[in-house]
This record gives structure tokens, sequence and C-alpha cells, in this order.
């Protein structure tokens, strides 16, 4: 019998266009002779809806989960979930709750480790506990900015120091980042952080390469090869991201093995470190002197066979239809065991 696959796609984030690519991309390699897809798509208001028709998924009273119809419909069983939301409103815990709630296994991380990775501030907190070397920084947040903005311009200042990067804490796709090159370049850049969230970062500003390394989950993870990423721009901003033939992906990176093997182990322990489940993308800065500095984890990276993390998977000699399926596979296994320990 073929399972039932509810694709959550689009979502309230400004990553709801890349999200929609993802998920078109997920569903034409799930196997139709395993799987019933069903498109479920977030509006960028939060509704959720199939082929125009609203829909919530709900507990139902067997204690599996439903796609149920708010305009009098027929429900429709569910067997696992795939969320392929990026950003706030689906890649931070709030979405996996509402699926654990309902009953449903889903693919990718859980409540809490989503939770941690898409906060930037708190994430950081794990890998300093964990020993994991990362870019030095500092938080701040609204409320300090408008009680003190000259006490956070001194502790900015003293620490991480400049040249640097603010970014909203809770946000991807480099959306609401700007470059402080200087002391005098801190309020606005803490302005426009502050318009899509009410936590900072300011990160000290690395001069190396951006290289990358893909976890997919199992009974022992792996990690991929190393890639890098290069562009063409002073920064891999939005646009360097997602406008064509602006950036490049090299996998495998050209980099001494021991520094290749280096950023595979600190993917692997940071994947361990924040208990995600799934899969994963992690990001690295190396330095001029060959220091490794993790950056980010992303529990639901961009998920297209172009997209890095596929790229990254294909050279570890998996093929993007086989890892959509593993990944619905992981899911499925990962509420079973779950299901072991609950009263």
């Amino acid at each position: 019998m073929r399972q039932a696959v509810a694709v959550l796609m689009g979502g309230r984030s400004s990553e709801h266009d890349v999200s929609l690519a993802s998920a078109r991309a997920v569903m034409d390699a799930l196997d139709r002779e395993r799987f019933d897809v069903i498109p479920v798509l977030i509006s960028a208001e939060g509704a959720w809806s199939v082929d125009g028709e609203p829909v919530a998924i709900v507990p139902g009273p067997d204690g599996a989960a439903r796609l149920h119809s708010l305009s009098g419909g027929p429900e429709r069983p569910l067997d696992v979930v795939f969320p392929v939301l990026h950003g706030p409103h689906g890649e931070d815990g709030t979405v996996q709750g509402a699926l654990e709630t309902a009953g449903v296994p889903y693919v990718g991380a859980g409540v809490a480790a989503s939770a941690v990775a898409m906060d930037k501030a708190l994430f950081k907190v794990f890998l300093q506990q964990h020993g994991i070397p990362t870019p030095e920084h500092a938080v701040v947040t609204a409320a300090q900015w408008a009680h003190d903005p000259d006490g956070v311009r001194a502790r900015v200042a003293a620490h991480p120091g400049y040249p640097a990067f603010c970014k909203p804490a809770r946000l991807g796709s480099s959306v609401g980042i700007s470059p402080v090159p200087s002391a005098g370049d801190l309020d606005d850049a803490l302005a426009l952080a502050f318009r899509h969230d009410g936590k900072a970062l300011v990160e000290r500003a690395i001069r190396g390469r951006e290289v990358e390394v893909g976890v997919l989950d199992g009974v022992v993870p792996l990690a991929s090869p190393v890639g890098e990423i290069t562009f063409d721009g002073d920064w891999y901003d939005y646009a360097t991201k997602y406008e064509p033939g602006r950036s490049r992906v090299q996998v495998p990176a050209d980099l001494p093995p021991a520094v290749a093997d280096r950023a595979r182990d600190l993917a692997l322990r940071a994947f361990a470190a924040v208990d995600c489940a799934g899969l994963a993308r992690i990001d690295f800065f190396v330095t001029d002197d060959g220091e490794v500095l993790l950056s980010e984890l992303n529990t639901m990276p961009g998920f297209t066979p172009t997209s890095v993390y596929a790229r990254l998977l294909e050279a570890a000699g998996i093929p993007y239809g086989e890892l959509v399926g593993r990944l619905v596979d992981l899911g499925v296994a990962r509420a079973a065991e779950a299901a072991r320990y609950r009263c």
C-alpha cells in the first residue's frame, strides 16, 4: 500500500518562493509507486490549502493524523509529512510542534533542534558549550538598542569589533544582513536587522573561504564531501544566492585533506550537539591560515536537485531521487522509535 505523504510548501517567511521551488522538486522525485503525494500550500498569510480547498492537519480519533477539510470535504489519512519549508514559521520548530501534536511522522529535525538551529544566537551557545569553534559575535536585542545604544556600540566595538556582519538572529537566505565595515555603519545595520527580528547578531567578518557539508541521518550519520561556494560580489547576499550565474559550488572543494576532514568532523559534532534528525547543511568559514569556523546549521536547506545540499549528497553517492525517499523513511522510523517512549 502506498504511503500518503503531505508535502508542505510556501509558508509565511520571506523564503516562500524558495520553498515552492524546493517542494516542486521533492514532489517530482517522490516515487509514485511508493507514495501518494498530497501538495499542501501554506500561503504568505499562513492559510493551508490543497487545490484551493482550506485544510488542517489534525489528530484522528484512532490516534492517526488526518488531513481535515475545513469546507466539509472528505478527510484524508496521512502517513508522513515532508515540511519543505524554509525560515520562520516552518523551519523553526513551530510547524514541527503542530505535527507532533497531530501525531504524524515528518521529515527532518524535531521541535528543539529546529528552534535552536533557526536562532543563530542560541545556536552559538550550543557550539560554545560543545567546544565547536565559531566566529566571535555579540547578541543585541531591539530593547537593548532602544534603552542604551551607546552601551551597545561600546560592547560591539570591544567584542567582536570591526569589520563585522549584522544579521537578524532568526532568518535565512541572507535577508536583513548587511556588512558593517566600521563603527559608523552599525546603526544602519541594526536598523535593517530589527525590521525583520527583535534580536540581531553582530559577527566578526572572516577573511577566507565559505564551505559547506551535508549531513544525512542514519544509524551512523553520513557527512558529505566538502563543497565550496564561490561568488561574484563582495559578500554572499540574497541576490548572489538566488540569481542564476552569480554563485558556484565546487564539490569536492580544493582543500587540504586535514582541513576537509576537520569540517566534516565538526559538521557531525554540531548535528549531534543540537540533536538534529533527518538532514542538515552545515556552513563554515575556512580562514587563510586553515582554521575552520562553524557558521550555521540549516535543518531544511534549499532542496532542488541543483541546490547545494543535493549536490553534496550526490557527491557522497546518493542521487536526488534516492535521497528524497530515504528522508521519508527516516522520518517514519524516527516517529516509530519515539513512540516506544511515550506513555
